[in-house]
């Protein structure tokens, strides 16, 4: 499911919306891409849901806290998000590229994923396809991006 959302993520990011094709028309060029069904189809799910909590008028309560909260993770999402992965949520917090609200639809995203356990790479692509997709969240999108993707100049020490 994951590299069908990744397929997705890189073919359509710089799409226009009104260019977009309809599921049945984008499932056909996913099975044509050689994508099995069911991973087609839970991967569109899997973006419908997430559409779905952005496009909410009010916040799902699971979502909010108090901007001085702490995040604990259930023993589900403790075996799922490992320390590394649960450290960069944090870091990221801390960095102000997520909030509380943009935390939680990570996490949800996160735990809706087929695989056991999540790699610190697949977590940051859940990160930067939430904020890719939540309205005024681009300087995150784009902070995150830098921070992922831009080498360092000059010798590493």
């Amino acid at each position: 499911m994951f590299d069908v959302l990744m397929y997705l993520f890189e073919t359509y990011i710089h799409a226009d919306v009104d260019t977009m094709v309809d599921q049945d028309e984008l499932a056909d060029e996913l099975t044509q891409a050689g994508f099995h069904k069911e991973e087609i189809l839970k991967a569109l799910a899997w973006l419908e849901r997430l559409a779905e909590l952005q496009e909410a008028e009010e916040t799902p309560i699971w979502a909010r806290s108090a901007p001085d909260s702490f995040r604990i993770y259930t023993p589900e999402e403790l075996y799922k998000i490992d320390a590394e992965g649960r450290g960069f949520l944090l870091f990221l917090e801390q960095i102000k590229v997520l909030n509380a609200e943009t935390r939680e639809i990570v996490i949800d995203r996160l735990m809706e994923l087929d695989s056991p356990v999540i790699e610190l790479d697949d977590l940051k692509w859940v990160v930067l396809m939430v904020l890719f997709n939540v309205p005024g969240s681009e300087s995150a999108y784009h902070q995150l991006e830098e921070l992922i993707f831009e080498q360092p100049e000059g010798a590493v020490h």
